[in-house]
């Protein structure tokens, strides 16, 4: 028996003629009495000569009405909408037959509907890029989901003599292996993507693989690459475990010290600063020797930084009992992954230092970190109710940085300093005001982080 005359008496319906409606068209164009297409986005038909037996829908009732095996190609993500919102037109006749990328979700929502609706699932596992040499031998999963055994046996012949290589899995299995292999593969397309992934004149046949990946999964619309990963369940850990083998690797690449002799330390503070004097604490109290200090202003640029692997430990403020957390640092933690090796504190004092012969009664402008100026609030309320209280953008945000910019000329020369009392003799500064924090025991308490 030819696949023709399987399906000679019979008409089928295709939801949705994007691309892969299109491939599905070509496909079984031949062997149906009528071929009925449904599509809202009218733009799907631009192009599109219909032959004899093709006939094209504008009225959703039609459908059913006319066809016996209706295919869905549409996205995972309307596919319930659209089920339910034809629930009513469905006929005793009609065999549905989704064609999603996931299985376990149509198989809920086909659950959902009365037991009087018979369908079948199906995932092709080819696309218009790779079935355009021809099906043979392209797999296409099936289960049958409450159709009568003849029928189900009958429709996987007509696949089967189409050429394609029928495989029988239950929803479950499917989405589990899916997720690890066409997520996964899309999702690595989507990423070369991202990285603006190019060829080039001396490309391996690995690199021209990966190429082929990016550009196949590519053609296809976001919002299939999106679907895959939302509605498939399992999809969320293959990601995990990507991004962990990630993780691994790249750490593994990194060398265990940045400098075989020293021990580099990146803080968030410039010199002179509280986080120098903390790391010195941290330093003495460990007993350790050759180190080196590399003075980076941000927790972000530290977290960067011993990310890129360029320093062995980094080190932050982290909280005050005046000022409560340090919101730059909890900022810039929440984009990096680290390792916190040791949480300490030192008790800090700042202090008001000015260039030379500048008069405590002319302060009008205060430069400081925002966490400093909250640690000072009620004092400087009280001693400077008319000061305006700033503080520096991108590193100048680093009061020891400051200090040495107002020494150099490159801040306005009526700037005053609020920080540690060592800056002004660090920066020939003088000191015009001392301990302004409001708490005799102001704590702030650090974090040494490593990889």
């Amino acid at each position: 028996m030819t696949d023709k005359k399987l399906y000679k008496n019979k008409s089928a319906a295709i939801i949705g003629f994007g691309r892969f409606g299109k491939t599905l068209y070509k496909m079984i164009k031949p062997d149906f009495k009528h071929i009925f297409i449904y599509d809202t986005d009218k733009k799907s038909f631009q192009n599109f000569k219909p032959n004899k037996t093709t006939i094209i829908l504008k009225n959703e009732k039609e459908i059913y009405k006319k066809a016996d095996y209706i295919f869905y190609c549409i996205p995972i993500s309307k596919f319930e909408t659209q089920i339910k919102k034809h629930i009513k037109l469905i006929k005793p006749h009609n065999i549905l037959i989704d064609t999603l990328s996931v299985k376990v979700h149509p198989y809920k929502v086909f659950s959902s509907l009365p037991s009087s609706i018979s369908a079948i699932l199906t995932h092709p596992m080819f696309g218009p890029d790779s079935s355009m040499h021809g099906l043979q031998n392209l797999p296409i999963v099936t289960y049958n989901f409450n159709v009568p055994e003849d029928i189900y046996r009958t429709f996987k012949k007509y696949l089967t003599q189409k050429g394609l290589k029928t495989v029988e899995m239950d929803p479950v299995t499917h989405d589990k292996l899916a997720a690890y292999s066409q997520g996964l593969t899309h999702f690595i397309g989507r990423l070369l993507e991202k990285m603006n992934f190019q060829p080039t004149p001396i490309d391996t046949k690995g690199a021209k693989k990966l190429y082929e990946i990016m550009e196949q999964t590519c053609n296809d619309t976001y919002t299939l690459f999106r679907d895959l990963q939302a509605y498939n369940p399992y999809t969320r850990n293959m990601r995990l475990d990507l991004g962990k083998s990630y993780d691994v690797l790249f750490k593994d690449l990194l060398p265990k010290r940045v400098d075989k002799k020293y021990t580099i330390f990146g803080i968030q503070g410039g010199k002179g600063s509280f986080n120098e004097q903390a790391l010195l604490h941290y330093i003495k109290k460990h007993k350790i020797k050759d180190y080196k200090i590399k003075y980076l202003y941000t927790t972000r640029k530290v977290l960067d930084e011993l990310y890129k692997g360029n320093i062995d430990y980094g080190q932050f403020a982290i909280h005050n009992a005046q000022g409560g957390v340090v919101w730059e640092s909890v900022q810039a933690m929440s984009k990096y992954k680290f390792k916190i090796i040791e949480e300490f504190y030192i008790i800090i004092s700042h202090h008001l230092m000015a260039k030379k012969k500048m008069k405590k009664e002319k302060v009008k402008t205060i430069l400081a970190h925002p966490q400093v100026f909250k640690q000072c609030q009620h004092t400087l309320k009280r001693k400077y109710p008319k000061a305006k209280l700033i503080s520096g953008k991108g590193d100048l945000i680093d009061t020891a940085l400051a200090a040495r910019k107002l020494s150099e000329g490159e801040l306005p020369s009526h700037y005053t300093i609020l920080g540690p009392e060592n800056l002004a003799s660090l920066y020939n500064l003088q000191i015009i005001d001392t301990n302004l924090q409001d708490l005799k025991q102001n704590k702030t308490y650090f974090l040494i982080v490593e990889r």
